[in-house]
């Protein structure tokens, strides 16, 4: 390849067009995108690769915009051989390409209560480095411990202190790769399990816009925690709610739109630009700050360099 890129077993495929690869299909190119074969070869190559290039672990771009101008970067995306999913007991182990909605599944299958992770889009890496969560329960509540690579291309084990795990945070070095994650489950009924699931499903159908282009939920909400599902749930600070009251239920820039079904879900309709995607949502920042005097926190994160 290049003297900076050392030539990996896996996938190594310059200038790649990142659209295609995130839920918004919006970005530019990575300068590289890396496939790793397996963890040896992610290891080896970290250590090799120059250290004044930056490393961005990408998972399967659920909540993600890559601005038009691409990623000055070696992308990392891992695939098969790091989606294993074992269970030993209560503890289900997920590579970090396991799919969220795949570990639930199969944790339940083996008896054991994951059921919230079913319904959040995106792969394990990703749950753990942003704690995701839904209907009150978080990453953090049955994390036990994660494998990284780091940088430099050691091998490192991770405990929560280590990842000090925050509402939709954590504390995760820069250019650290995920590679694998164990999880501590309560025993269940499959029966029970699976219904909860499909519950859960038909909730979030109703209610959120599925079937569009979107990242997930574009803002953290501003009381600090994600939807407890309850019925004496209360909505004041929900990020939809403080959306809906300023206004900006529907509204539009360019092929970008905040969902009419759900306020704080960004849409590309079609055509949309990744600037016509974050300038929406600063639009919407604005517009409630001027409203409530909240300021909205992004959590879908946003990387990369404007379009020339």
């Amino acid at each position: 390849m290049t003297a900076l890129v050392p030539t990996p077993r896996g996938r190594l495929t310059p200038q790649r067009a990142l659209a295609d690869l995130t839920w918004l299909r919006v970005g530019g190119p990575a300068d590289w995108l890396f496939q790793p074969a397996d963890e040896a070869d992610l290891a080896e190559f970290l250590a090799a690769l120059d250290p004044g290039i930056a490393v961005f672990p990408m998972g399967v771009g659920s909540n993600l915009i890559v601005r038009d101008g691409g990623l000055r970067a070696v992308v990392i995306r891992l695939g098969r051989g790091f989606n294993a999913i074992a269970t030993t007991g209560t503890r289900v182990t997920a590579g970090a390409a396991a799919l969220d909605a795949h570990v639930a599944k199969r944790a339940a299958e083996a008896g054991v209560d994951l059921t919230f992770l079913r319904t959040i889009p995106g792969a394990i890496g990703g749950a753990v480095r942003m704690n995701a969560g839904c209907y009150g329960s978080y990453t953090a509540d049955v994390f036990v411990s994660a494998r990284a690579v780091t940088r430099t291309g050691q091998t490192v084990m991770l405990t929560a202190d280590d990842l000090n795990f925050r509402y939709r945070q954590t504390d995760l070095p820069e250019g650290w790769v995920l590679v694998e994650a164990t999880f501590e489950g309560v025993r269940g009924d499959l029966d029970a399990l699976t219904a909860r699931m499909d519950a859960q499903l038909k909730k979030r159908d109703e209610t959120q816009p599925t079937k569009d282009r979107t990242a997930g939920s574009t803002f953290r909400n501003p009381a600090g925690f994600s939807s407890t599902g309850a019925a004496d749930d209360t909505h004041e600070l929900k990020a939809w709610k403080v959306i809906e009251d300023a206004g900006m239920r529907g509204a539009q820039r360019g092929g970008a739109q905040m969902s009419p079904k759900h306020p704080n879900f960004l849409v590309n309709t079609g055509g949309a630009t990744a600037a016509d995607l974050e300038g929406l949502g600063e639009d919407v920042r604005k517009k409630v700050f001027q409203t409530s005097a909240i300021e909205l926190e992004w959590e879908i994160m946003r990387v990369g360099d404007p379009a020339p």
